[in-house]
């Protein structure tokens, strides 16, 4: 039997005064007899490959020489196992599922979207909750700007009335939903889960097949919506801390609404994906109000100019700022450092996306302060409709995401895999 170990990867991130964003763990393994001792990094899987009826290879399966695990901070908390593949055309030490960029592959994944409801996947939930609120928000958007646009559409109290009652549900919706990405965020994965399961294949000596299997993260277990991984045979306890430095609690391995002071200071304060959930909760709390005040016996009482700004626009510019702030750090969450974009990652465009959107929000407001002019008001209309639009785009992005746990990511050109590629 082979065994295998993750040697000491490299480490990314946008800020050296945070936590790493992103790792590789090259998967390394040594034919029996051979020293197969770990270096006791966070990549490490406990489990060795086990024998498996000779098969032949499957039609879309990939020969590679060499296999990294890319571990990140966002797909730690979203339940993904990302691995980055060399293929070779010759025989290779490992069998691995087909690229998962491929037209075909993302044709399966929006399929899943439509086909798969885990509704106990806090990620999945997450996705599904703002996408929802961004389709309430594009309905809104078309009943405050269509009018602006083309008068001959407007039915009586569609701005007022129709505007007003949407956009109360939207910013409650978005507000649920950040209350849902925070709790997803403090109950991320403290245990290494490296979620392939390598089967070795007896028909060809040393031969390794990489399959999706053995996944820790929370994200499998229906009995609870965060918490608890699902258990496997043979992994390390749930307990296990992921990065140095961390405190072990037993939020480790159970629900937690909020984690300890001593948690937030030497650990969460310095992830970056902590800080874009608090962010973004920050700013969809304060949204709200305005949320609030836009529904028509509120909004009717606030009768002066200083009334309406303290109220209504102020909270808008205010929370979308924290919307800004979110889609920026959701961004930068995925690059390797902070100024080089990361087009590849699936997470990188739900930051993007996010962060126009988050724009076009603030703007809404701070135009609104403007309400006198009528081109500050067609323009502020016109910002939250396609604001939302975008909001709608990233949240999409989010679905398909949440529903694909296991990336492959080819590397082009053939050779070795390098330390300075995109993290994919």
């Amino acid at each position: 039997m082979a065994h295998h170990h993750h040697a000491k990867g490299a480490e990314f991130g946008p800020f050296t005064f945070l936590n790493p964003t992103s790792r590789r763990y090259p998967l390394s393994w040594k034919p029996p007899g051979e020293d197969s001792s770990s270096e006791g990094t966070p990549g490490k899987s406990n489990d060795l490959p086990k024998p498996v009826e000779p098969s032949t290879k499957k039609n879309d399966e990939l020969r590679a020489e060499e296999v990294q695990r890319l571990y990140r901070t966002r797909d730690n908390r979203k339940g993904r196992h990302a691995i980055v593949v060399a293929p070779t055309v010759e025989k290779g030490k490992y069998l691995t599922p087909p690229s998962t960029s491929t037209v075909k592959e993302t044709l399966k994944g929006i399929w899943r979207m439509f086909s798969t409801y885990p509704y106990w996947d806090v990620s999945y939930l997450v996705a599904i909750i703002f996408t929802f609120g961004s389709v309430i928000w594009c309905i809104n958007a078309f009943f405050v700007w269509l009018p602006l646009q083309d008068p001959s559409t407007e039915f009586p109290g569609e701005i007022a009335n129709a505007g007003g009652i949407t956009a109360f549900i939207g910013a409650t919706i978005f507000e649920f939903g950040s209350i849902l990405l925070m709790i997803e965020a403090v109950n991320e994965n403290r245990s290494d889960c490296f979620g392939w399961a390598l089967e070795e294949v007896l028909e060809e000596n040393g031969l390794i097949r990489l399959t999706p299997d053995g996944c820790t993260h929370h994200h499998k277990n229906k009995k609870n919506l965060v918490g608890k991984g699902k258990a496997v045979e043979g992994k390390p306890s749930l307990g296990v801390n992921m990065s140095r430095g961390r405190p072990a609690s037993k939020s480790a391995s159970t629900w937690t609404w909020f984690p300890s002071w001593d948690e937030l200071r030497t650990h969460y304060f310095k992830e970056v994906g902590f800080l874009a959930c608090l962010a973004q909760m920050i700013g969809a709390t304060i949204f709200w109000i305005s949320g609030f005040t836009a529904l028509p016996p509120i909004y009717d009482r606030l009768t002066t100019v200083a009334a309406q700004n303290g109220a209504y626009w102020a909270p808008q510019v205010i929370g979308g700022t924290g919307f800004i702030i979110s889609g920026t750090l959701f961004m930068l969450e995925t690059q390797q450092k902070w100024y080089l974009p990361a087009p590849k990652v699936l997470g990188w465009h739900i930051g993007v996306w996010n962060l126009i959107g988050g724009i076009g929000f603030t703007l809404c407001g701070a135009l609104g302060f403007g309400a006198a002019n009528s081109g500050c008001v067609y323009q502020g209309s016109l910002a939250t409709f396609w604001g939302s639009w975008c909001f709608l785009i990233g949240s999409a992005i989010q679905w398909f995401e949440a529903l694909d746990k296991h990336p492959v990511d080819i590397e082009e050109g053939g050779g070795r895999i390098s330390d300075t590629q995109p993290v994919a």
